[in-house]
């Protein structure tokens, strides 16, 4: 007896010793537990538009936190049922629970069930968060040993929140939250019995249980975790039998829950990446209040793309998508072809058989129609030049079977419509840029940067650098208005050459139409847009205004002292040169461009808040009829008030007499400016209301022509237009503001003198104080030295008469 006691004595300490061993030898290296009281998930950061409209979510790992406190209970229950039902009773090993798995495990050996494991959440906590997913005794008693030390560290709601919040659960979902969303596009409080069950059985495979690629075994786990649940009192057997009868519908996310502002969402992206760098941006859960307004971007993105189809249209037909040449598989050939990312709304068919008068084709779901002639006569062919070959009169004379095209439905409003008809359509080979900002704060409202998003990130309205052309022109005017001159000064419209130096040739700029028409005034240089008296005015107040002046509107950052740089010869952006005439508008205030309101951290708190100003008194219960509170102005004034409303009346002009004219007919009080660089490879317009500033850029990415006689009256009027018909079509008709000390007077177009009784073309006329003319001044001419052009030095007046 006494010898059966030593050696049981003698085996307990080897087992104890063997024990302390294991703890000495796996303990030693085992990773830092308490890094796990400072644990922050990584949670996408999310961007609202200014209404609160979603448009845009960056993450690593799409993850939602929920503290505990706000977890579902009932969430809670099915997750331990089916991963850990003893978890607030062991000390992070469930003994009972190893045991079973042994006795299961031996009798099934040798059969083809999978070996059962007993891992505890506070195991799979230290698992997921400190070990790797290396399957070994080594890993496992690693693990072991961390539970217990993890156990001992924090509380069970502590660890569950770690668990519910970090696990995996299939399409990219990390944690409940994000699983909820994309399983079922609910929140957690939302979720039926048996979409919880679902949830609370992903865990241990989840690809394994995909409910559209393995349905069955999907709902057979499901209905384990709801049996479980009623085995443990969770649940009744009644609600478990009644949930498993249930099918298991998979529900994804609405994709337009998401407002598509591509452009705008990916400036934000980058405003936020270079702030606070690639870790906070996809992992701190920012929530970012941006200044998009949906149903501005919504005008601008649609107003754009008609625009540019409409030009695309103008040039001709460059041909099918894609060929195929196999027609009796027409079908599933078609399925191979792959979609333009332009292609939008529209849709893909082939050409499967072609009459005089029309088209028939086929669609990938194997729906027949047909293209009319009407709507394929555009489509002459596309020749060099951008120019068109001659008229269709035949469906063949566009169009071959097996052709691959892309069509949109004929809406029945079409006079041509018929029954399954559609219409031939292009992806514009062209591209360009709008932007609409508030001219006060410089908020961008709405920001299209090309075509299409999806087939091209690059963002004209930021990215793209080119010729403003005549569009700058307003600044060499607003220039001339601060040094002495005034709307009804005259400046000589005549021929104008400079020996550009050695080697160098002549340059001879001339107006658009080739002629010239003598001594004009400021107003209708600007609303003509006259080259040669932008020219003559740049070189009389000098070429280092100009530049400073660029400067000041933060237009051209180091503009060369050069005399054609006045016509918009340097390069620039969109957005830069809409923010500059955005500052004309209001009333000469320095405005910067920006895309963010408030960003504030994962927990609330407001980080970033791009309207600093201090305002006690607007942090009020309710009106109780005291002052509404007086909030400082820190805008910078960069030219005075009256110059910057004699720039709007004189661009007011373009639009009711000059370049513009086709704006008018909005009705609205609208200005601004037409742009067109040589050989007509850019056009522009940029333009104003009292209280919205937009502008609009077309052309091609790789410079070219864009054709004989397009202009920015021609190309980017007619979406300015279109744009601000939209915008402003439940605004009333605000005229432009008008600051202090500017005097009224009606003035000839002829002499830029007060109008007389018998003077037919007449305009209303803004002057600074003491500035009306009450005598004919003189005419800016003469004839200039090289230097002017070098700009090496002022050139002097040139000449007066």
């Amino acid at each position: 007896m006494a010898i059966v006691f030593s050696l049981l004595l003698l085996l307990a300490v080897l087992a104890g010793g063997g024990g302390l061993y294991v703890l000495w030898q796996f303990g030693r290296d085992l990773p830092d537990y308490s890094q796990l009281a400072d644990y922050r998930p990584a949670v996408m950061s999310r961007v609202h538009a200014g209404d609160g409209t979603l448009i845009g979510e960056f993450a690593h790992q799409r993850r939602l936190f929920v503290p505990i406190a706000a977890m579902p209970r009932r969430v809670i229950r099915a997750f331990l049922s089916a991963e850990d039902k003893t978890f607030y009773s062991h000390p992070g090993i469930d003994f009972a629970g190893i045991a079973s798995a042994m006795y299961r495990n031996i009798k099934n050996l040798g059969g083809k069930r999978r070996p059962v494991g007993a891992s505890t959440i506070t195991q799979q906590v230290a698992k997921n968060f400190l070990l790797t997913n290396e399957v070994s005794i080594r890993r496992k008693v690693k693990e072991a040993i961390l539970a217990f030390r993890i156990e001992h560290a924090f509380s069970k709601d502590r660890i569950l929140e770690l668990y519910l919040n970090e696990i995996y659960l299939g399409l990219g979902s990390y944690g409940v939250a994000a699983a909820a969303l994309n399983y079922f596009d609910k929140s957690l409080d939302e979720l039926t019995l048996e979409e919880t069950a679902f949830l609370a059985a992903l865990p241990k495979a989840p690809n394994n249980y995909h409910p559209l690629r393995h349905r069955k075994a999907a709902k057979d786990r499901r209905n384990w975790v709801l049996t479980r649940m009623a085995d443990n009192g969770v649940i009744s057997p009644l609600e478990a039998k009644r949930g498993a009868a249930r099918a298991l519908l998979m529900r994804r996310p609405d994709p337009t829950r998401i407002f598509e502002a591509g452009y705008f969402a990916e400036e934000v992206r980058r405003k936020l990446l270079q702030r606070y760098g690639k870790k906070r941006l996809y992992e701190d859960g920012l929530s970012v209040r941006a200044t998009l307004e949906p149903a501005l971007q919504t005008i601008a993105d649609r107003n754009l793309r008609a625009g540019l189809e409409a030009y695309d249209r103008r040039h001709g037909w460059r041909g099918p998508l894609a060929r195929i040449e196999d027609m009796e598989n027409w079908l599933d050939a078609l399925g191979k072809v792959s979609i333009p990312p332009a292609i939008g709304a529209w849709y893909m068919a082939v050409v499967l058989a072609l009459q005089a008068d029309q088209a028939e084709i086929g669609f990938s779901n194997g729906v027949e129609g047909r293209i009319l002639l009407p709507h394929l006569s555009w489509a002459r062919a596309w020749r060099k030049g951008e120019t068109r070959g001659p008229r269709v009169r035949r469906s063949g004379d566009v169009l071959a079977v097996g052709d691959v095209v892309a069509v949109s439905a004929v809406p029945k409003s079409d006079k041509n419509y018929q029954p399954g008809s559609f219409s031939l359509r292009q992806i514009p080979a062209i591209n360009g840029a709008l932007v609409a900002m508030d001219p006060h704060t410089g908020r961008i409202l709405a920001m299209s940067g090309g075509y299409s998003f999806k087939a091209s990130q690059f963002n004209r309205a930021t990215q793209a650098m080119r010729q403003p052309g005549s569009a700058f022109k307003p600044f060499v005017y607003a220039a001339a208005l601060e040094n002495g001159f005034t709307p009804s000064s005259m400046v000589l419209d005549a021929p104008f050459v400079i020996d550009a130096g050695p080697g160098q040739g002549k340059w001879k700029p001339s107006n658009y139409t080739k002629r010239f028409y003598g001594p004009s005034t400021l107003r209708l240089g600007i609303e003509k847009s006259r080259n040669l008296m932008t020219v003559r005015l740049a070189n009389y107040i000098g070429m280092d205004q100009v530049v400073e002046y660029s400067g000041r509107f933060g237009i051209m950052a180091h503009m060369p002292l050069l005399l054609p740089m006045a016509l918009g010869a340097g390069e620039t952006t969109l957005l830069r040169l809409t923010t500059a005439y955005a500052m004309l508008v209001n009333g000469g205030k320095r405005v910067a461009p920006t895309l963010i309101d408030r960003i504030q951290d994962r927990r609330g708190r407001t980080v970033f808040r791009q309207d600093n100003r201090e305002c006690p008194g607007c942090v009020s219960s309710g009106w109780h009829e005291q002052e509404a509170p007086a909030i400082p102005d820190r805008r910078d004034q960069i030219i005075q008030p009256g110059t910057a409303y004699q720039m709007v009346s004189m661009l007011e002009g373009v639009v009711q007499r000059g370049t513009g004219i086709r704006i008018r007919a909005v009705g609205k009080p609208l200005a601004g400016k037409t742009g067109t660089t040589n050989k007509s490879r850019d056009a522009w317009f940029l333009g104003f209301s009292p209280d919205l500033a937009v502008g609009v850029y077309i052309g091609f990415d790789n410079p070219r022509s864009l054709g004989r006689r397009e202009t920015g009256s021609s190309v980017a009027v007619p979406v300015f237009r279109d744009f601000m018909a939209e915008a402003l079509a439940n605004q009333p008709a605000i005229p432009f503001r008008i600051p202090p000390g500017i005097q009224l007077v009606r003035i000839a177009s002829a002499t830029g003198l007060p109008a007389g009784p018998n003077d037919r073309k007449v305009v209303l006329e803004a002057f600074k104080p003491g500035t009306v003319p009450n005598i004919s001044g003189p005419v800016l001419d003469g004839t200039l030295a090289r230097e002017a052009i070098s700009g090496s030095k002022r050139a002097g007046t040139g000449g007066l008469y």
